[in-house]
């Protein structure tokens, strides 16, 4: 058995490397990925939080963008991204103002 001896700062600045180097290794392994990337079905259940068997029924009454190759299924996670934000429910500030929006156009027809 080894046993060494460091002073504080030595200890530090070993710490500090090693943490640097884990860093440095996890950031090649994780290169990030453009929005427009394509997707598995997987993937997809991950993104929109569904599952995988939900995503196919969708698939199949054409509810969700996709697109397919041969047997597979291949998804863009900006299109998903824009369907899932194609159902947002607007508030009610959200309706006052488009009636406002709506009635103050009415009047400057007339």
């Amino acid at each position: 058995m080894i046993i060494l001896q460091f002073d504080s700062d030595q200890f530090q600045s070993i710490v500090q490397s090693a943490v640097r180097n884990v860093l440095s290794e996890q950031t090649k392994l994780e290169s990030p990925r453009p929005p427009h990337d394509l997707i598995s079905i997987d993937e997809a259940a991950s993104l929109v939080n569904l599952a995988k068997p939900t995503i196919y029924g969708l698939v199949s009454q054409s509810k969700i963008p996709c697109m397919k190759q041969g047997k597979r299924l291949y998804f863009s996670r900006q299109e998903l991204t824009a369907w899932i934000k194609s159902g947002r429910k607007k508030t009610t500030q959200d309706i006052e103002e488009a009636a406002d929006n709506y009635l103050s156009g009415k009047g400057k027809r007339g």
